[in-house]
């Protein structure tokens, strides 16, 4: 079988952590190019896993020598960078948030329908085990009808895992655009979407800088959502956790309360109304603490999308209705009203 010829745009942190040894131990693929901006990261990158160094993202997706790339730079350029390789007849898995603005995203889409190349998002939560055996249980109907959620991703912030520590782009307005609400809020907002299997058509949020003085963006959210059956519950987003990371989901349903990621022995734990408990082993969800799991199965899908000609699970159509839900909470947060989704 031909491998699928990859180039990582963007050599901070989350490529190095995930993208970058993600393609690099997937057999279908052969990792030709990194590129950065920062010439010296870009080149001891390229070093690490021998393949050549970009330091312009134009140049790389115009080269001719990718099938696909992986979109790891801040988040103001993830539009205009996937854009040009869509355009470039080239794959983008984007990372989340997959863009600033509705318009970007729609851009975004458009691209890959003229292209008629792949676009995912890199919604990593949905490939957690307990989340997906969650989805199967509501879905079932073992679980009787949803009452509320309640869910939280928050850690001690970027800061602590950015190559550029404090002096990252993650606090930087004009780059990042929005803080822990589009870094950490996006992707529970996508995980709720996929386990409860419904939109959310409302909002209210409270958004604030409380905690990090040496940046301007958002490092506490806590919103209000609301689904189309009226299911209604809270996400709290937050990089004020210093006591470690939180990134529980608890489910409350007519038959049982479902608590995904809470306990720390057991990744979902179902409590029945008739006293039953369950108890499930199913892995560690992955983490930048040590012991998370290795593998976010991101890479592994998208790859597999490409090779077999699949529509990708968290294409741009799905990436931008958990994108809408975040605008809808920083306009909440503006006009301090309940916004539409």
């Amino acid at each position: 079988m031909k491998k699928v010829r990859v180039g990582v745009i963007g050599c901070g942190s989350i490529a190095q952590h995930r993208h970058l040894p993600e393609h690099a131990m997937n057999e279908n693929v052969e990792l030709v190019a990194v590129c950065d901006i920062n010439e010296e990261r870009a080149k001891e990158v390229a070093e690490k896993y021998g393949v050549k160094a970009y330091t312009s993202y134009e140049e790389l997706v115009q080269s001719g020598e990718v099938d696909a790339v992986s979109v790891c730079t801040p988040n103001y350029l993830h539009a205009p960078v996937s854009i040009a390789a869509l355009n470039a007849g080239v794959h983008v898995l984007c990372e989340k948030p997959m863009a600033t603005s509705k318009e970007e995203a729609e851009a975004m889409i458009e691209a890959a329908e003229k292209s008629g190349k792949k676009l995912m998002i890199a919604h990593n939560q949905r490939f957690v085990k307990s989340h997906q055996k969650a989805r199967q249980l509501i879905e079932s109907g073992k679980i009787g009808k949803i009452y509320s959620f309640r869910t939280a991703f928050g850690h001690g912030g970027p800061e602590g895992w950015s190559v550029d520590g404090k002096e990252s782009w993650f606090f930087k307005k004009e780059q990042a655009f929005i803080g822990a609400m589009g870094d950490l809020g996006v992707h529970k907002t996508d995980l709720l979407r996929y386990i409860l299997g419904e939109e959310f058509v409302e909002v209210g949020a409270f958004v604030k800088t409380s905690a990090k003085d040496f940046g301007d963006v958002d490092d506490n959210a806590v919103c209000v959502l609301k689904t189309e059956s009226g299911i209604i519950g809270t996400l709290a987003a937050s990089w004020a956790y210093t006591g470690g990371e939180d990134n529980s989901t608890i489910i409350y349903g007519e038959k049982a309360i479902i608590r995904l990621e809470d306990d720390p022995n057991y990744s979902m734990v179902v409590q029945y109304a008739n006293g039953e408990v369950v108890k499930y082993e199913l892995g560690k969800i992955q983490s930048n603490e040590e012991g998370g799991q290795k593998n976010s199965h991101v890479v592994e899908q998208f790859i597999d999308c490409v090779l077999n000609d699949k529509e990708p699970l968290i294409n741009g159509q799905e990436g931008m209705k958990s994108l809408n839900v975040i605008l809808a909470a920083l306009e909440s947060n503006d006009t301090k009203q309940i916004t539409r989704v």
